[in-house]
């Protein structure tokens, strides 16, 4: 199992816009084989921040859903990120 997580930091005035638009890549996400959960959510302190959060059954799907990554246009409106990939060897109940 993969997760993906950290923030991304856009313009304050455009987080939230950045957020919605980004709607559309998180239901494609959550309805691709082996995704467990994906969210991308407006930070409630810093105005300026994402939270991203994926879970993955592997990293072949995670690769298979990625493609290429973030178009130009997206990509322009990324100030700055701290994202990691955390590869999990074993899960248990909490």
């Amino acid at each position: 199992m993969l997760i993906i997580a950290g923030y991304l930091r856009t313009e304050p005035t455009d987080r939230d816009a950045f957020v919605a638009d980004g709607a559309k890549a998180v239901s494609l996400a959550r309805s691709a084989p082996g995704c467990l959960d994906f969210s991308l959510t407006a930070d409630t302190v810093d105005p300026a921040r994402i939270t991203i959060f994926e879970r993955w059954e592997s990293e072949d799907e995670l690769l298979a859903f990625r493609g290429s990554g973030p178009d130009s246009g997206t990509a322009a409106r990324i100030l700055g990120a701290d994202v990691k990939r955390y590869v999990i060897a074993s899960v248990e109940e909490a």
